[in-house]
Parts: structure tokens; C-alpha cells; sequence
């Protein structure tokens, strides 16, 4: 069977500019997102830099709209609007001026390896030379030590200085991992970086695990990218999730039990946070924190 042709998934802009050796960050919707970290660092970015479409997906090919349907708004008597789901790739430039690519969006439901095709087609076209894909996922740990984060590439030269969390784990794969295989398969430099959201705060926007990506892309891209408006943020959310704690003992003192496991961890005395433990679970730890949060009004 004829295989299809991946430049019919995509439409890129006419006009686009010379970028030179160009990095792409990636940060696909749809997997494992703890805290809202990944959608919360791209969305900061595009309303932050300066930026515009410059490839833009047919998400018709793309997209199984009866396992996550669009949102419609009815006023009274007729439909309002649609909220229709773009994936893209954006050109931003930093605070310096300096170009990048951003791919945000959906994650695709279906054709995963003509997506990544695609993807590494454009990448020719537009001269990129590495790709930083984000990812947060929940871990053990108290909302009062530092936002962690694994880091992994091709070649590996790229992750020096960063210590392994783990050996070697299966998990389910996503469009955005594949992506990454894909392009260090074919020769490019291509990495990821994944924080670490404390399991009792995954369902809720975690500002300081968005600004730590940042930071970690910033690093590895040379790239200028602003995050002062995250760290407020994320002051803001430890205040709230200190006096939630304080205000209930049995909490505080799995938080307390967390603490006394990352230090043994850091100090090179403990297992891998990975690891097993006698800990509450997620659900148990969660359900309490929950409750506190669900009682606090929503913020921006």
C-alpha cells in the first residue's frame, strides 16, 4: 500500500522569514500534563513574545473529535461560536529578538508516525537544528522543595550535567515522545525536559512547575524567556497551599513525611522517588488537599 503523502497534513506560510539554525519546542496537549505545566508554558509564551502561524495542521486528518468534542457556546436561540482546535507551529522571538518555533496544540488522536513526517519535513524546510519537547508528570513530593526535572536527548551529550532519576521504565507513549525519537533517529538534536508536580496538586495549575521548564529550555537554547510573571504566580500558590496544609494536621504530616523522603533522597540516603513507599497514595494524600482546594475561589 502507497504510503501517503505527509505534506498534505500541513500548510506552511508563505512569507516565512530565514531563521537559520532554529530551535523547536514542542508542547503537545493530550498526555500526562501534571499541574497544567506544559499547556501553562506554552500559553505564556504565546501571550508573552511576539508571534505568528507559520505552519498550520489540517486537524480534520488529525483530530477524533467524538473523544474530545469541541466546545460550543448556545445563547438563547442560536449557536454563538465554535471553539474549533488549532495545531500549529508558531514563530516567537525572545526578549532579545532571537527567533524560535513552537508546536502546540492538540496531541493527534491518529496518524502519529505521517504527523511526525510532517514535522521533520517543515523542520528541513526551516532549517531547525533541535527540538525541546515539555512534559510534567506527578511525583511524590512536597510542593515545598524545588520543582525537579528529568531531562533526556539525543545525543546524550546534550543532558550533561543533569543526574537520572530512574533506569530504564515503560510507559505509554505519546505523539510528542515519538516526535523526539523520530528526530534523533534522522540526525537531529533532539531533548526533553519533564518537572516533577507534587501528586497532591496534579489536577491544579501549577505555576512553578511552567516556570522551571522554562528556565530548563532557556538554558539548554540559549534562548532569552520570560517567567517573572510565573514565579508570582507560583508565589501566590505556595502561600495558598501552605495555609491549606496548616490548616489541616493529618496533611501536614504526610507533607512533613515527603520532606524527610526528598532529603534523604538529595543527601544520597534514600531510594529513587520513583520507588515504591509506605507513603499515603496519590488518592489518599489528594483527596484531602482536594477538598481544601475545591473551597478556595478560582484563580487566573
Amino acid at each position: 500500500m502507497a504510503k501517503l503523502d505527509p505534506s498534505e497534513l500541513y500548510e506552511l506560510a508563505p512569507d516565512r522569514p530565514e531563521l537559520g539554525e532554529a530551535v523547536l519546542v514542542q508542547a503537545l496537549d493530550g498526555f500526562i500534563d501534571a499541574g497544567g505545566a506544559r499547556k501553562l508554558a506554552a500559553q505564556h509564551l504565546l501571550e508573552t513574545l511576539p508571534s505568528e502561524v507559520i505552519v498550520r495542521f489540517d486537524h480534520d486528518q488529525l483530530f477524533d473529535y467524538r473523544a474530545r468534542r469541541p466546545v460550543m457556546v448556545f445563547a438563547r436561540d442560536h449557536w454563538e461560536s465554535y471553539d474549533a482546535p488549532e495545531l500549529a507551529i508558531y514563530l516567537l522571538h525572545d526578549e532579545v529578538g532571537a527567533p524560535f518555533l513552537l508546536l502546540a496544540g492538540p496531541e493527534p488522536d491518529v496518524q502519529w508516525e505521517r504527523f511526525v513526517a510532517a514535522v521533520e519535513q517543515v523542520c528541513k524546510v526551516l532549517g531547525v537544528r533541535r527540538s525541546i519537547g515539555l512534559n510534567a508528570i506527578p511525583m511524590g513530593l512536597p510542593h515545598t522543595r524545588p520543582v525537579g526535572v528529568i531531562a533526556h536527548g539525543v545525543p546524550p551529550s546534550l543532558v550533561d550535567g543533569y543526574e537520572p532519576w530512574v533506569e530504564t521504565v515503560h510507559v505509554p507513549a505519546s505523539a510528542g515522545h515519538l516526535l523526539e525519537y523520530r528526530l534523533g533517529e534522522a540526525g537531529y538534536e533532539a531533548m526533553g525536559f519533564a518537572v516533577h508536580v507534587p501528586h497532591y496538586v496534579a489536577q491544579s495549575v501549577y505555576p512553578a512547575a511552567a516556570a522551571q521548564l522554562l528556565r530548563h529550555v532557556a538554558k539548554a537554547s540559549g534562548l532569552e524567556l520570560p517567567v517573572d510573571a510565573l514565579d508570582e504566580a507560583a508565589a501566590a500558590t505556595r502561600i495558598a497551599l501552605d495555609e491549606q496544609v496548616a490548616g489541616a494536621p493529618e496533611v501536614a504530616e504526610v507533607v512533613r513525611q515527603l520532606e524527610e523522603q526528598y532529603d534523604a533522597f538529595v543527601s544520597g540516603r534514600g531510594k529513587s522517588l520513583l520507588a515504591e513507599s509506605e507513603l499515603p497514595t496519590a488518592d489518599e494524600l489528594g483527596a484531602e488537599l482536594e477538598r481544601f482546594l475545591a473551597e478556595q475561589p478560582p484563580r487566573d
